[in-house]
């Protein structure tokens, strides 16, 4: 191959061209991204960054000396507008085209946006500095969606002693992906320092008071922040020839079309070991993602499936949170070590005959550990649970 392209510079996008360079490949190797900034890390936007403990540009994942050494056409600031598989190029926004010989997409997700203006999203670099910005004591924060990314902002926010209110629809936060039960321990989180926590509520618009529900009440605010989940970047693949449903649709391989991979946040993959597919927007996922991406494209004929045992981890308040597997659609859970009253335990995950993943609050990283073994060894539930 003498031109690959990576598109998107993030996590993904950079772990792919970093293996394509490892793996020996000396071609042309250019990356594209939307942003301005070299690739940087995302996780710690609303932890860190947002509670201004780091400065920004401790979140870039590598220094430039490593960035250069890596040889790359870098096209930041450009998104990719469309592409063409049977012509094999790539348009940009600035008018450009790329052949390739080779294409990891890499674009990742982008927030779910409500209805009305002047509302904050937590994604990238600015959105966090922004809302950074804003933060002070007293300030009266809304923060729709308690999912995790919402309730670690929630925390932060409650740290630098703003007054939150975090709305949810759910009846119970999380419930979907971790079950009930523990949904309820993560909730007491909120409610035990004072954050104004309400379930079952809709948010139909943000307005200039605040955000307005669904049964036409008002909730006043100072700042907004919208947390409620994001959506694959794959707009600018309509008529590619690839197929598109909630990501970019591709085989166990990540192979979305002959000589075109896809990695990451956007990439909805076939899991073999789960026997399913899957979207995954976790940290690890994207790195790991992009570098089996990049070695399969570069040699097909000996590519292996991409089957990880995905992992997860949330800091909330005083909480760390951990997970491994693959916790969505689970038909049963089991607490199988600590204290669930105390509010430290693991929490087991059955799906089918089969342990599926297990989840670990306030407990040390050994605990949770054992069981990616078990996850990663297909272990049935009667073995490691009873």
């Amino acid at each position: 191959m003498k031109r690959i392209v990576v598109v998107g510079a993030s996590a993904a996008g950079l772990a792919a061209a970093e293996t394509l360079r490892r793996e020996g490949y000396d071609g042309t190797l250019t990356l594209v991204g939307d942003e301005p900034h070299p690739p940087y890390d995302r996780p710690p936007l609303s932890k860190q960054v947002l509670a201004a403990e780091w400065p920004p540009e401790r979140v870039r994942l590598r220094p430039p000396a490593d960035l250069a050494a890596l040889g790359l056409d870098q096209r930041l600031g450009v998104a990719a507008t469309g592409m063409d598989v049977a012509d094999q190029a790539l348009r940009l926004a600035d008018g450009s085209v790329l052949p390739y010989d080779g294409l990891v997409i890499a674009t990742g997700v982008r927030p779910r946006r409500l209805p009305g203006e002047g509302a904050h999203v937590l994604r990238t670099l600015s959105d966090a500095l922004t809302l950074r910005d804003r933060l002070r004591p007293g300030l009266r924060l809304v923060v729709v969606g308690a999912g995790f990314l919402g309730a670690e902002a929630a925390a932060v926010a409650w740290k630098l002693g703003a007054r939150v209110t975090l709305l949810e629809p759910a009846p119970v936060p999380l419930a979907h992906a971790v079950g009930e039960e523990v949904g309820r321990v993560l909730s007491r989180a909120h409610l035990e320092r004072g954050v104004d926590l309400r379930t079952g509520v809709t948010v139909t618009e943000v307005t200039e008071e605040g955000v307005r529900l669904g049964d036409g009440r008002e909730v006043e605010a100072d700042e907004v922040l919208v947390a409620v989940g994001s959506l694959p970047n794959t707009e600018w693949l309509a008529g590619s020839g690839l197929t598109v449903a909630d990501g970019v649709v591709c085989d166990q391989y990540c192979a979305a079309a002959p000589g075109v991979y896809a990695a990451g946040d956007v990439a909805r993959w076939h899991h073999p070991h789960f026997g399913v597919r899957m979207r995954i927007e976790h940290r690890t996922n994207a790195a790991e993602q992009g570098m089996a991406a990049a070695r399969n494209l570069l040699n097909p004929e000996a590519a292996k499936p991409f089957a990880p045992v995905p992992y997860f981890w949330s800091d909330q308040y005083d909480l760390k949170i951990q997970a491994y597997g693959y916790l969505r659609g689970h038909d049963e859970l089991a607490f199988v070590d600590g204290d669930l009253a105390e509010g430290h335990f693991v929490a087991a995950y059955r799906t089918g005959d089969r342990l599926a993943g297990a989840l670990a609050v306030g407990m040390p990283p050994k605990t949770i550990r054992r069981w990616r073994q078990a996850v990663a060894a297909g272990a049935s539930w009667k073995e490691v649970v009873g």
